[in-house]
């Protein structure tokens, strides 16, 4: 197994994330206890220290399955990892109760580490305001040592993710943001990469396939890369891209077999660096991927459209959020941030003027694309 340092401690590059374990009868509300047990008991077995479980994974039931299975363990033994579910609004008026409930469902006295969860546009102002108390309360439960390290998870934009670091980035010791080599692209992650290695921040990784996406397909580029590494299978590659950047701490993958997790620990047996024609094939692929989709717009960002807009919104901004939500399947992270802004600057807001449309250089029909937004979000609510 690969390590990489943390401070004073050697955590697995490889980690377990505990959103898609195993389940019975495929219910996600009832991950089945005796495989996780099998599968924790061969990770530990075979090098895996990191595990990361959240407060709503499996409907609530994760943070039980993984406390069952790792108690048998001697507590210095691993590192676990838990999150404040601030996508819940109602979550601010009972901190004190959510963290000791989680501490008890997971049966361990103190978190390894501790995250500000999903840090977005829609719990951005939330997590920012002083009254809520939640920052001074996990800085108090970490100088009582029941949290060891402070971090936080991003699905939001770069500007978001720059906003709470503005504020709370000198306390914050690791980010955790979903990164893979589609995600360079649609997630603004080269951007959040370059700033998070600018302030000497160590990176997380999560959604390193997409969701499975990339375990299927190098997205075309299997032919330029076959004669690289004939082994290697569209999840090595992936895991292979990240483990290429810098800075990458930990590489979380949510393993919902036994016999994935063999696969990703014999991977993750000996470093993989990439070369510089590797990486740029693979996100060649992604870009042409992504354009490929019949219904995603080929957007700039010139903003000669907004210089237009009698609304203002933000036009670019929008069309981003229609290419990652057609180009997924849906997803919370459209409908996320959509519903984070004032009514006036939403797709539904468009005027179907046509002034946008015909000052933009791509030819986009703009009014058609926020039409079609505004009718994919409204099924999604």
């Amino acid at each position: 197994m690969i390590y990489r340092k943390f401070k004073d401690k050697e955590l697995s590059l490889l980690g377990m994330g505990c959103m898609r374990f195993p389940c019975v009868d495929g219910k996600d509300g009832e991950p089945d206890q005796e495989k996780v047990n099998e599968m924790v008991d061969y990770a530990m077995a075979n090098g895996i220290n990191y595990y990361d479980t959240a407060y709503g994974y499996h409907e609530g039931k994760s943070q039980i399955v993984i406390g069952n299975a790792l108690k048998k363990y001697p507590r210095e033994t691993f590192y676990l990892a838990n999150k404040f579910p601030g996508y819940m609004a109602e979550s601010f008026t009972k901190i004190d109760e959510i963290f000791n409930e989680q501490l008890e469902k997971c049966q361990v006295d103190y978190f390894d580490f501790y995250l500000f969860h999903n840090v977005c546009e829609s719990n951005i102002d939330a997590y920012l305001d002083d009254e809520t108390g939640l920052f001074d309360y996990l800085m108090q439960k970490k100088a009582e040592g029941k949290i060891r390290h402070l971090g936080f998870s991003t699905h939001g934009s770069l500007d978001t993710m720059m906003r709470f670091l503005r504020k709370y980035g000198k306390d914050m010791e690791f980010c955790q943001i979903q990164l893979n080599y589609v995600d360079m692209e649609l997630q603004e992650a080269r951007y959040k990469l370059e700033a998070l290695t600018a302030m000497g921040m160590p990176i997380w990784v999560m959604e390193g396939l997409r969701g499975g996406k990339l375990a299927q397909s190098c997205l075309g580029a299997e032919k330029l890369l076959s004669e690289k590494r004939k082994s290697f299978t569209p999840a090595n590659w992936a895991f292979a891209f990240l483990e290429s950047l810098p800075d990458i701490g930990m590489i979380l993958s949510g393993m919902s077999s036994f016999e994935q997790l063999k696969q990703n620990i014999e991977f993750f047996g000996r470093e993989q660096q990439l070369s510089e024609e590797e990486m740029g094939i693979l996100l060649t692929a992604a870009h042409l991927d992504i354009e490929a989709n019949k219904d995603t717009v080929h957007c700039t960002a010139c903003r000669y459209c907004t210089s237009k807009c009698p609304l203002g919104l933000d036009i670019p901004w929008l069309l981003k959020l229609f290419n990652e939500h057609v180009y997924t399947g849906d997803g919370f992270i459209a409908p996320m941030a959509i519903g984070a802004v004032e009514e006036d600057k939403r797709p539904a807001a468009c005027l179907g003027c046509g002034e946008c449309a015909r000052v933009c250089p791509q030819k986009i029909d703009i009014p058609g694309t926020m039409k079609k937004f505004s009718e994919v979000i409204a099924k999604s609510e």
